[in-house]
């Protein structure tokens, strides 16, 4: 097994989960690939039993460590995977991670043969074939748990507080904690922002009576053409957009078209750390539980998935090249009459 891409709570728990039933149930011997795909090419590994998984369920981030990066990165790194698995006897790899990991994952299944299971995981809850991935209900309650202490600051001092949460390409952790947190606005990528209305809308509020206001604002929120100016654009090794910031110009934009007091927070990776919610522990149990299933179902290039109330494996090309995205209908008839 390994875990790649962002960490994720969860995570242990879904490893935790695949060797009690993989051990007790079909006697399976299973080790881990340190720092992801990295380990899978340099073969180091751990060794994953009932007994080092103890105590996990409830701790975050890996055990295993994780890092970003494909064996598509370099010439020979595909055959590296392929000599490492067959070097050490495997008959089957179970790879957690998000949209990149399991598009890693299922080239190297469809073009390559290799027996390879898919567990999605992500905060950001954008993962096709999915109803929900673990990790985001806990980033949805520490990002309300935050809201809820803003609000008596906010309060205290009639400001507008811009709180920046993550959500690169979709707006789950915005819409969710902006409703939980009875936000004033949620701003998501999904749907381009007006500042000029949304500096109306806090003016209107304000004039009722109401000073304080809690702005959420997903970090891929972007402006309609014209209307902000943000920073130029930069990028990371792996070609994504370094985002964060666009909360502080917001802030600035309001501070200075309505003159009221705003303040920025940005929490950042504080969303992806702790403790897993119960929520999370069970679904990140019931995905392990799974996996191991479709391993020995020999369901390659296949993932789990959560359908309704339901565990069920889908094809990992679903996922390949998409982004589920918050639906307009939903932000529109649920959220909007929210956030006033």
């Amino acid at each position: 097994m390994l875990t790649g891409g962002g960490d994720c709570p969860g995570l242990n728990a879904v490893l935790r989960a695949a060797v009690r039933k993989g051990e007790r149930v079909y006697g399976d011997e299973l080790i881990g690939f340190l720092d992801a795909w990295d380990g899978v090419r340099d073969r180091r590994t751990t060794p994953l039993t009932i007994e080092t998984m103890r105590g996990l369920l409830p701790r975050g981030g890996t055990v295993l460590g994780t890092r970003r990066g494909s064996p598509f990165d370099t010439p020979d790194g595909v055959d590296q995977v392929k000599r490492s698995m067959s070097d050490l006897g495997l008959d089957a790899l179970i790879v957690i991670g998000g949209n990149g990991s399991l598009s890693v994952a299922c080239k190297l299944h469809t073009e390559h043969g290799l027996p390879i299971v898919g567990v999605p995981k992500t905060i950001d809850n954008d993962i096709e074939g999915t109803d929900l991935t673990f990790g985001f209900t806990t980033a949805v309650q520490i990002a309300t748990d935050a809201i809820d202490r803003l609000h008596t600051t906010a309060e205290s001092h009639d400001r507008v507080m811009v709180v920046e949460v993550m959500g690169r390409h979709t707006g789950w952790i915005a819409t969710h904690a902006g409703i939980a947190g009875g936000a004033t606005a949620v701003l998501i990528p999904e749907i381009p922002f007006n500042i000029e209305e949304l500096c109306a809308r806090l003016v209107r509020r304000h004039d009722r009576g109401r000073y304080a206001s809690i702005v959420v604002v997903a970090e891929g929120a972007e402006p309609e053409s014209g209307t902000l100016e943000l920073d130029a654009k930069t990028y990371d090794r792996f070609g994504h957009v370094v985002l964060g910031g666009v909360a502080t110009r917001i802030a600035e934009a309001i501070n200075r078209q309505t003159g009221f007091e705003t303040r920025v927070v940005q929490l950042g990776h504080v969303q992806r750390g702790g403790t897993p919610t119960a929520f999370d522990r069970v679904l990140s149990t019931r995905f392990g539980v799974a996996a191991i299933d479709a391993v020995h179902a020999e369901a390659w290039g296949k993932m789990v998935v959560l359908r309704g109330e339901r565990i069920e494996t889908e094809d990992l090309t679903v996922a390949v090249g998409k982004t589920r995205t918050v639906d307009r209908e939903l932000f529109d008839e649920v959220a909007s009459p929210f956030f006033a």
